[in-house]
């Protein structure tokens, strides 16, 4: 009678510890795998083109991984440093004009700059806001990132109709890569506190991750706050 509980307890506490390290290993390796492959992967697409006197794989005894990465952040860092003066503006738009006058390059090249300039660009809001709308239908809400205000004929034909439109993107669960773009009103979009990148956790995840801590904002309160939604900059 005492064998079949000790057993229990033994089998019980040895799942749990199996459970605790997948939880602290898993992570780590799944991290040194996509790390390591995308060393690889630009090692791959910048060593080809290397000098031979340059790549350190053809006269050391090992290869080294990285070196190509290392070689890809330099010329992209001294591109960007050249292009920051005046001569290096003048080839960069020089380059541009000759760009403009191909044609289907010049599509593909402008479309892919504009959204670089946004995705990258310190100064932009875009995707760094969470939040949630009344989606598919009212009283289901879904959780969206706020890419930016309705723009250009967008915004003309909105403000025709009096509506002050926001663009937020709506991605799915488990993979965000793919999603809708969908035009909201201002008014009806809900703000959340916790950072975009803790609603990505929580959107991969499938909610199964949330904040660790909530935001002072959202703490117990004796008094309900109101809805938080988003304002005109």
């Amino acid at each position: 009678m005492t064998d079949k509980p000790a057993r229990g307890f033994l089998a019980t506490r040895l799942r749990n510890y199996f459970l605790t390290g997948l939880i602290i290993c898993a992570p780590l390796a799944i991290t040194a795998w996509i790390s390591w492959s995308s060393i690889l992967w630009a090692d791959s697409w910048v060593k080809p083109y290397l000098p031979f006197d340059y790549n350190p794989d053809n006269f050391l005894p090992f290869r080294v991984p990285g070196f190509g990465l290392l070689t890809a952040l330099v010329l992209i860092t001294l591109v960007g440093f050249f292009a920051a003066n005046l001569i290096g503006r003048s080839i960069v738009n020089f380059g541009e004009s000759l760009l403009a006058r191909t044609p289907l390059v010049r599509t593909i090249y402008k479309g892919l700059k504009q959204l670089f300039q946004t995705v990258l660009e310190e100064r932009s809001n875009s995707f760094k806001k969470a939040g949630l709308i009344e989606y598919p239908s009212p009283g289901l809400w879904s959780l969206v990132f706020v890419a930016t205000d309705a723009r250009g004929e967008l915004a003309v034909k909105f403000r025709d109709r009096g509506l002050d439109m926001v663009a937020v993107f709506l991605p799915p669960t488990p993979v965000p890569t793919a999603g809708f773009l969908i035009f909201v009103p201002r008014e009806k979009i809900v703000l959340l506190d916790m950072s975009a990148e803790d609603a990505a956790k929580m959107l991969i995840s499938g909610g199964l991750v949330v904040p660790e801590q909530l935001p002072a904002a959202l703490q117990p309160q004796a008094e309900a706050k109101p809805r938080r939604f988003l304002n005109r900059p």
